[in-house]
């Protein structure tokens, strides 16, 4: 793609049925009251929508998407679309191992240093070592059975038993996700609430394995928003990582081999497939964003998604975040800007119009990034691309020279001067 975004297609049909949300105000008495007041009921906008570009999500071809979203002021649901679809979970089975690991701490819910620095890092910048000491020290796939029962999940289990160690091969829908937050928030010890979503609104651009971990709803909503993400089956490009990343924590000796950046492997059963899973998909790049999204944690949004195989992560990345952005999201709030596909791969975003300043980022090869404004600096050459301006990314704090925003000329068109 190239220039500034063009303005998104409507739905396409996907492996399931899309259900926009709406709920009547009360029970028709009578058929000449429903004909009496259907124009006007027809006017009534959508309880607590927030405005949205497009009436229909984006959901670009060739990807599967689980949606589900919650809000949590009116108690309904404005979006769901396959929300019982199982997922592979990646990262974002954390959530049950941090519960789990709280769970039985009452009624004062003292919890160790050791141990919150350990949830700390895992929630925060989705550590994998802490997830694995967890796994291998409180019984693995026995975690999610317990945290099954505790919550009243109906689409979660275990991961496949041809790969019993790989926490984030764990089955998971958009609608336990859901439930997940929904018992954070609502049901949870205040201890525990307020441990869990401190550590998930204070989510570090950087993981600690090198991924942008800021897709979805960090970059397709301004503040305030939490998230715990989750990907698969990609390779990162890289991330530098930011003064707030809590630091590595080492994983057991005993630790188990599970990663959620790993492909599995031919085992005993056979050839890795989506059927391996029973009928989880562990082969096609996963890539998901979870979290709460507007004031006091007004709206839960849950998409779960997977690519083609071989779909680049900033590729992935961008169609995730158009997706969620995409949404009806009750409290929301979308940045000003417009957004531009970018070039290479390292391409740093830095603090000044110049390469004297410091490195902000580097980001994901291909991803789209919004743009604000741009501004006169060094100019930059690379090969036949030549550029004095730089483009500000209000939501990465920084510019990029021009010479890697994939347009054809050196000024960004439609983008005034900062």
């Amino acid at each position: 793609m190239s220039g500034p975004s063009a303005p998104r297609p409507a739905a396409r049909p996907g492996s399931g049925t899309r259900r926009r949300v709406r709920h009547g105000i009360g029970r028709l008495v009578s058929l000449t009251v429903a004909l009496g007041v259907l124009g006007a009921l027809m006017a009534v906008p959508a309880l607590g929508a927030s405005p949205r570009p497009s009436p229909d999500p984006d959901v670009p071809a060739g990807v599967t998407a689980g949606v589900a979203v919650f809000d949590r002021s009116t108690g309904r649901f404005t979006e769901l679309l396959n929300e019982d679809r199982q997922f592979r979970s990646a990262s974002v089975v954390k959530l049950l191992l941090a519960l789990d690991v709280l769970w039985d701490l009452g009624p004062g819910y003292p919890v160790p240093d050791e141990d919150r620095a350990r949830l700390e890092v895992m929630l925060r910048s989705s550590d994998d070592a802490a997830a694995s000491h967890y796994w291998a020290r409180r019984g693995g796939s026995l975690i999610i059975e317990r945290m099954v029962a505790r919550l009243g999940l109906t689409g979660t289990a275990p991961p496949p038993t041809t790969h019993p160690g790989f926490w984030g091969y764990t089955a998971l829908t958009a609608s336990d996700t859901v439930r997940i937050y929904r018992y954070v928030l609502d049901s949870a010890p205040a201890p525990v609430r307020d441990l869990v979503m401190g550590a998930l609104h204070r989510s570090t651009r950087c993981a600690n394995d090198g991924y942008d971990q800021y897709f979805g709803i960090p970059s397709a909503f301004t503040g305030p928003w939490a998230v715990k993400q989750g990907w698969s089956g990609f390779t990162s490009g890289g991330c530098t990582a930011d003064a707030g990343t809590p630091a590595r924590v080492a994983a057991p000796a005993d630790a188990g081999s599970a990663h959620d950046v790993r492909r599995p492997g031919p085992s005993a059963a056979g050839p890795s497939t989506a059927a391996a899973g029973g009928g989880v998909d562990l082969v096609s790049e996963a890539l998901h964003s979870t979290g709460t999204v507007g004031a006091d944690d007004r709206s839960i949004v849950a998409v779960l998604t997977l690519h083609p195989d071989g779909t680049p992560y900033g590729t992935a990345y961008s169609r995730l975040t158009r997706l969620v952005d995409s949404l009806d999201v009750p409290g929301a709030q979308r940045p000003l800007g417009v957004r531009f596909a970018t070039l290479g791969s390292g391409v740093r975003v830095r603090t000044g119009a110049t390469t004297d300043s410091a490195v902000v980022t580097t980001l994901p090869a291909g991803v789209e990034v919004l743009v604000t404004c741009q501004k006169q600096g060094r100019r930059i050459t690379d090969g036949a691309r030549s550029s004095e301006w730089w483009a500000h990314l209000p939501q990465y704090g920084g510019y990029l020279t021009n010479v890697y925003v994939d347009t054809p000329s050196d000024r960004l068109p439609g983008v005034p001067v900062c």
